[in-house]
């Protein structure tokens, strides 16, 4: 099921958005293990959307807990599909596979949507055909605190590829994207732990404009003890290997240039940090990494320090930064 193509085929009444061929427009997927409470508050949300023309799909990712349990009690007002332990990747896959929207939202177990979030940014899509992907501002909770981001974790509007290369700038729980779009560029890569959304982000911001829809409508919650990012050690590691793939693929020019600068910056933070724990083999296979580029006729001299600076950071501090995200 893809989008059509002009927008008299969806009806605008009374400020909400409803597509008439039989099918909801739009398809929210949760991935959750082991998060109740916390994914009955994410369901929650979405139930009390102002826009009602959606599928609200829950991946139940081999949970131990009461999550299963208590999200039959749900109903038919979910869809819920409980697989053996696979990692975020593959329950976001699954739940797309499923999906028969053609505009695809994931909300994270222990993020929450506000009311109007799906109304706003579907008539945002829907009033910009051209447009494939967006995401919204988030407001960020720590333990219940609401606090400030970092000016490094701002994020941008439109080309957001260069800026996204140091970190994940793009929040699963803010964006809306075509499934025709997510189909095209390729699936959540499920090999990645964690860093799945960098690298899906970044495949799609090489080509693809990501607006920012200013108002906070997500709300993005950390500091749990369950969080991705505080069990996973060196996040790095697996941004190299997103950034890895770019070059493997046909990138070109300065977005090449920008791609290879952030590997060696990274590089140099990952074989730094093995070498002060006194593991040397490992830091030289980090330097090895670069071995795959260093015939590259692009001229990166001091960018992979200017990309650092621009995004207020140091590469001796890049890895030991810890973000609120990847929640599930």
């Amino acid at each position: 099921m893809t989008r059509p193509s002009v927008v008299h085929d969806y009806l605008l009444m009374n400020s909400l958005v409803v597509w008439k061929n039989g099918f909801p427009l739009v398809s929210v997927i949760i991935p959750t293990y082991n998060r109740w409470p916390m994914v009955g508050e994410a369901v929650e949300s979405v139930l009390k959307q102002s826009f009602r023309d959606f599928e609200l799909i829950v991946i139940d990712d081999g949970s131990t807990d009461d999550t299963t349990k208590e999200l039959q009690k749900y109903g038919s007002d979910i869809r819920l599909v409980s697989q053996l332990r696979s990692g975020a990747a593959a329950a976001r896959n699954s739940g797309v596979a499923m999906a028969q929207g053609p505009y695809l939202t994931f909300l994270d177990s222990d993020d929450l949507w506000r009311p109007k979030k799906l109304e706003i940014q579907t008539r945002f899509m829907v009033q910009h055909p051209e447009i494939e992907i967006c995401q919204t501002e988030e407001v960020w909770v720590r333990k219940g605190i609401k606090v400030n981001p970092k000016a490094r974790h701002r994020k941008p509007s439109g080309d957001i590829f260069r800026d996204s290369l140091d970190l994940c700038l793009v929040s699963p729980s803010a964006v809306m994207l075509t499934k025709e779009l997510f189909e095209k560029v390729g699936r959540f890569d499920e090999s990645l732990p964690v860093c799945e959304d960098y690298d899906l982000w970044l495949r799609i911001a090489v080509d693809h404009e990501v607006p920012l829809i200013p108002s906070a409508l997500t709300v993005k919650r950390g500091g749990h003890a369950d969080q991705l990012s505080h069990s996973i050690w060196g996040m790095d590691r697996y941004r190299v290997r997103a950034l890895q793939k770019l070059l493997r693929s046909n990138l070109s020019g300065e977005r090449r240039a920008w791609t290879l600068a952030a590997l060696k910056c990274k590089v140099s933070v990952l074989s730094h940090g093995a070498r002060k724990r006194g593991k040397e083999p490992e830091a030289l296979g980090y330097e090895a990494i670069l071995s795959e580029f260093i015939q590259e006729t692009v001229n990166v001299r001091g960018a992979d320090s200017r990309l650092c600076q621009e995004q207020g950071a140091t590469c001796s501090d890049l890895g030991a930064v810890v973000e609120l995200g990847p929640g599930r």
